[in-house]
């Protein structure tokens, strides 16, 4: 098996969980006890532990100079920690279990980017965007048979969906190429990551950029419904929109190595200015169809500018580190601004 199907078979797998996660565990939770505003408060403790765990893992693995080590023992600790949602009930409960499950899924996609840039650049090497279409495929897909699933078997059965597809994740590690040149040569720590003056502009641009989406992701389907739109066509938008993402991913290296790592940026941050405005103004259909498909641009634009700065530049010694300090940075401005969101959305 080449390298590149290796690790498209590790997105596969830990996007399938996800594809699972995001729609249907704050019903899960619901279900399993939970108020609302209960909800609201395990959701946000799992976010904000999610900030520290992610970079912790990738300082982990760059230490010990296996990350391929740390992804499959956090992979498969988060698969038995998200059968506990099956199992038990209560606020105590479910809360400390959403903790663990975030902790130990925080460095996970992280360090698999991490391998696979490291793997990419490598003979006979592979297209990184290929490979990670794969994950927002099995995203849509997932989530369309989970829906299916759960409403046969009720909300319970997420948990142990969830758990299935993390442990076909664990699984998947173990056949990914073992990472030579990770480690302890060289410059370690996050000081030295962060003393990096290209990654610190960086952490910054992908936060802005990306945390942009924070008020889409909370209130996107609550907006659309207001307007009067179907469960089914606001589906169908949050597929579309991932639909253009996958196609970036596969055809779009050749736009990479003509617009270069600037050039992506500023095509996603134009593509912004053009489309949340017309998420916010417009109220029939066809144009929100074009700003979903926008999303190729907002999102995928920017996480392939971001992916080749990290495989040009970063030391291999800093390869997880430097990931997922990126990830926490993300990880802090969205939930900043999804918090932010609440009372705008509310005022405005």
């Amino acid at each position: 098996m080449n390298p590149a199907t290796r690790f498209a078979l590790i997105y596969a797998a830990q996007f399938a969980a996800f594809g699972v996660m995001m729609p249907f565990l704050p019903p899960l939770l619901l279900a399993r006890g939970l108020t609302p505003a209960d909800l609201g408060t395990v959701l946000a403790a799992g976010s904000a532990l999610k900030l520290l765990a992610g970079p912790m893992g990738g300082r982990v693995a760059d230490w010990l100079g296996d990350p391929r080590l740390v992804l499959i023992c956090c992979t498969g600790a988060a698969a038995v920690f998200a059968a506990g949602f099956g199992l038990v009930g209560g606020f105590w409960a479910l809360l400390l279990v959403n903790l663990a499950l975030s902790a130990a899924l925080a460095p996970t996609t992280a360090l698999a980017d991490a391998m696979a840039l490291r793997a990419a650049r490598e003979p006979p090497g592979f297209d990184y965007g290929r490979a990670r279409a794969a994950g927002s495929a099995s995203y849509i897909l997932a989530a369309v048979l989970a829906g299916a699933l759960v409403g046969v078997l009720g909300a319970g059965s997420a948990a142990w969906l969830i758990a299935a597809m993390l442990g076909l994740g664990a699984a998947a590690a173990f056949l990914l190429p073992r990472a030579e040149g990770f480690g302890r040569g060289g410059a370690s720590g996050f000081r030295a990551a962060l003393a990096l003056p290209w990654l610190r502009r960086l952490m910054l641009i992908a936060a802005l950029m990306q945390g942009s989406h924070a008020a889409y992701y909370a209130f996107g389907s609550i907006h659309w419904q207001a307007l009067g739109f179907s469960a089914g066509v606001i589906g169908l938008l949050w597929a579309w929109g991932v639909v253009e993402e996958v196609a970036l991913f596969i055809w779009g290296r050749g736009l990479v190595e003509r617009l270069g790592v600037r050039g992506m940026i500023l095509l996603a941050a134009g593509a912004g200015l053009v489309r949340w405005p017309i998420m916010a103004l417009s109220e029939s259909l066809p144009p929100l169809i074009f700003a979903q498909a926008l999303h190729a641009l907002t999102f995928g634009a920017m996480h392939l500018a971001a992916i080749r700065l990290l495989q040009e530049r970063v030391p291999a010694s800093l390869g997880g580190t430097a990931q997922t300090l990126l990830g926490a940075a993300v990880g802090a401005m969205t939930t900043v601004l999804t918090l932010a969101s609440g009372p705008g959305y509310a005022a405005l």
